[in-house]
This record gives C-alpha cells, sequence and structure tokens, in this order.
C-alpha cells in the first residue's frame, strides 16, 4: 500500500474515534504493525497513530531502530526467553497470559531498574486456539501480578471471537468492560481495556474499549508469501 493511503487511513481512524468511547474516555489507537516495513510504519506514526505495536520478538529487534519517535506496544504471544529483547524498549506488553511471563518479564525488568506496564490478557471467548486467563479467573490473576515487584498491572486486553454475529460479540465486549470497571474500583492504576482490531473496532469502542489494535485496516491485507 502507498504511503499516502496509510496516512489517509491513520487520519480516517483517527476521525472516528476522536469522540471517544460512551464513557467519557479517549481512545487509544495502537498500529499493529506485524510484517509492514519501517517505510509503511513511519508513514502512519506520522500521521499520528499513538502508538505501535509488533507481534514477535524477532520484529521488533529488526526494525525497533529504523522508527520514528513513537510509543512502543507488544502485542503478541511472548515466549518467556524473548523477554530479554523487549524489556526497557517496550512501554506496554498486551498480552500477558500466563504467571510465568507475568514473572519474566518483573525479572528482567528489576535487573535493568524499570517497571514494566502490563495487561492482563482475558480469553473472554474461552477460546482454546487463544491464550489467556479464564474470565473466572480474571480475578484472582489480576491480585497476583499486581503484587509482583517489577511491573504494573495497567488493565485488560481481549481477542474477541471471529465471528459475523454481532449479539455475541456484543455480549462478551460488554462482559469485558464490566470486568474492566468491576476490577479498577480496587485496583485504580488500570487505566487501558484494550480491545478491537481491525474487523471489530467500531464495534468494541462502542462497547467501553479505549485502546484499539488496527492493522490491515491501516496498512493494507497482509502479503504471507514471504513469511
Amino acid at each position: 500500500m502507498h504511503i499516502n493511503e496509510i496516512q489517509a487511513n491513520v487520519k480516517n481512524i483517527k476521525k472516528q474515534i476522536e469522540k471517544g468511547n460512551p464513557f467519557g474516555e479517549r481512545v487509544t489507537l495502537v498500529a499493529a504493525t506485524k510484517m509492514q516495513s519501517a517505510e509503511a510504519i513511519n508513514a502512519a506514526i506520522q500521521a499520528g497513530v499513538d502508538a505501535v505495536a509488533e507481534n514477535k520478538a524477532q520484529e521488533y529487534r529488526d526494525k525497533n531502530a529504523l522508527l520514528l519517535p513513537c510509543e512502543r506496544h507488544f502485542i503478541g504471544h511472548l515466549q518467556t526467553n524473548k523477554v530479554k529483547y523487549l524489556v526497557g524498549g517496550v512501554s506496554l506488553f498486551h498480552s500477558c497470559d500466563r504467571d510465568d511471563l507475568a514473572q519474566e518479564i518483573a525479572k528482567q525488568s528489576v535487573k535493568k531498574g524499570i517497571v514494566s506496564n502490563v495487561l492482563v490478557q482475558i480469553n473472554i471467548g474461552d477460546e482454546s486456539t487463544k491464550g489467556g486467563y479464564a474470565y473466572t479467573e480474571a480475578e484472582n490473576a489480576v491480585e497476583r501480578l499486581s503484587k509482583i515487584d517489577g511491573i504494573n498491572v495497567q488493565g485488560l486486553m481481549a481477542m474477541l471471537p471471529d465471528t459475523d454475529e454481532e449479539a455475541t460479540l456484543r455480549s462478551l465486549a460488554k462482559k469485558m468492560r464490566t470486568l474492566f470497571d468491576t476490577l479498577r474500583v480496587k485496583y485504580p492504576q488500570m487505566q487501558h481495556l484494550s480491545m478491537g482490531m481491525s474487523g471489530d473496532y467500531a464495534l468494541c469502542i462502542e462497547e467501553g474499549s479505549n485502546m484499539i489494535r488496527v492493522g490491515s485496516t491501516l496498512f493494507g491485507v497482509r502479503n504471507y508469501t514471504n513469511a
């Protein structure tokens, strides 16, 4: 996709989300940059995305030095042995989906004398193909992770199921927002509900998401032939 098209797409989404969500919160636009060139990502940064996010540690390492200043997030499933390459450079880990990962992010953060911000991933659709804590385990997970030195639990992340059934999606998105609001009473540092991707971000915002992770709507459909 041409640079001008990417920038137009960013501006279009920024316009769509400028009103914020129904809870009066600003919506953060995170560009999901998997398999995108540094040139394409820089075009999105120049057009005003709030953060850029990789799915793989290797891609983060390969591209990071080539990118313009912009907040860096990580949104993919993360192996514990790759954490050391990201801590200190990534300002928000969206996919903290298990205790051993939280412990490793904390360990590497303490080693560097910093605190890393994480979102606790919830498997809201109870899907065997997706990571994350079960909805019923969410409260216990947040409580455990909030006590670990070296990480700061800043909210929740969820991926809705890939379905066209709008009622199902709305129900699950509402459930996530209710969980977020419930937990925030006890953990006021939780400010992000990262929910919504290219196919469902508008619905997720309507139901209370305040952070969206958008890839193909910004950059066009990914070409996997060279992956």
